[in-house]
């Protein structure tokens, strides 16, 4: 194998192995300004866009033991890679598609399960991260609430009946 090919396939399998994540997208019709707005979004979100050929990114796949749609590994690929966040990259992508109308959502995957173009688009209409864990808490905390309200309602029903009794008692004398 030419050395220019070694060093291609190094740069996609380091990208492959350093992210959990790998979205694919077809950048037709996209220019050099548009790629680096691209660039400059997906820095926001800690990703990074490669353009690759699709039949080596089949072999650093293949290697890595990890699958991505077949549909997705045509037309002109770019894949972005990184980003702790894989829905923060999902709606970043999105947004740059609504915006430009150039870049389309091809497929993924996520560790070792394949994403279509659906689940990326659902992972992009999934709320903020902190929204999510608010919404936890907040399930979590709801049944404990409760119960200290019946607790409390208890506590009170016994407090109203030695009431009750202390005053018929004093009544009584």
């Amino acid at each position: 194998m030419r050395p220019e090919k070694e060093a291609i396939l190094r740069e996609i399998s380091d990208a492959v192995a350093a992210s959990e994540h790998i979205l694919l997208a077809d950048y037709s019709g996209m220019k050099v300004k548009h790629f680096s707005l691209l660039r400059s979004a997906l820095k926001g979100v800690d990703a990074k866009a490669l353009v690759v050929k699709n039949s080596l990114l089949g072999v650093v796949l293949q290697q890595a033991d990890r699958s991505v749609p077949a549909e997705a590994l045509s037309g002109k690929t770019v894949m972005v890679t990184g980003g702790a966040d894989v829905t923060a990259v999902a709606k970043m992508l999105k947004t740059f598609t609504k915006e430009q109308k150039l870049l389309v959502v091809k497929g993924g995957s996520l560790n070792t399960q394949v994403l279509s173009e659906q689940d990326i688009e659902a992972m992009a209409d999934l709320p903020p991260r902190e929204v999510l864990l608010a919404q936890l808490v907040g399930t979590v905390q709801a049944p404990m609430t409760q119960l200290v309200g019946v607790m409390h309602a208890k506590v009170s029903s016994l407090l109203y009946v030695l009431t009750a009794i202390e005053e018929k008692k004093k009544n009584a004398a």
